[in-house]
């Protein structure tokens, strides 16, 4: 026997969304993800770097760890969807952003783990009055790999969606 669900269900029932503030694995179908990912885990397990990660929507995530992603594409070739393409590696649209208020560096505590962890070398300190330095972060560098964020000890970076396209900047 089915049951029939009633209009009155159907219309009130909660639309799964894309959230933008969550980082998909690199390579991701953005947006649409969620539309084409099956949840099979094969990213998962193919992530050398242990970059991504099961989120809690059991959808996986880019989830820095102490390893930088490499970009190697692993992930996007194990997929078995159009959720993650290799093609779509270079138009990875995330990057480091620096709270700079809750920055050590910058409230006078020596700290320059972030900078210490770029291989990229995209973030840098400029010195201030007072035995302060400011931390400064070329955009254009940076690729987004995600090493700094779990190295900083207070938290004050994270990663943040950069506008892809001059439409999208408009937006």
């Amino acid at each position: 026997m089915s049951q029939m669900t009633s209009r009155r269900a159907f219309l009130s029932a909660k639309v799964c969304r894309e959230d933008s503030s969550i980082v998909r694995p690199p390579g991701s179908h953005v947006p649409g993800f969620l539309d084409h990912c099956t949840k099979c885990g094969d990213c998962v397990d193919a992530c050398q770097e242990t970059v991504i990660v099961f989120g809690q929507d059991g959808f996986p995530v880019f989830k820095p760890s102490e390893n930088p992603c490499t970009f190697c594409g692993d992930c996007a070739t194990v997929c078995p969807t159009d959720a993650l393409q290799v093609e779509r590696l270079p138009d990875w649209p995330w990057r480091a952003a620096i709270e700079t208020s809750s920055c050590l560096s910058v409230n006078g505590v020596s700290c320059r783990v972030c900078q210490d962890n770029c291989e990229q070398n995209a973030i840098r300190f400029r010195l201030q009055l007072g035995g302060r330095a400011e931390p400064s972060l070329d955009a254009d560098t940076c690729i987004g790999c995600g090493t700094c964020v779990p190295s900083c000890p207070v938290n004050a970076i994270a990663l943040d969606r950069q506008p892809t396209s001059k439409t999208e900047a408009i937006q």
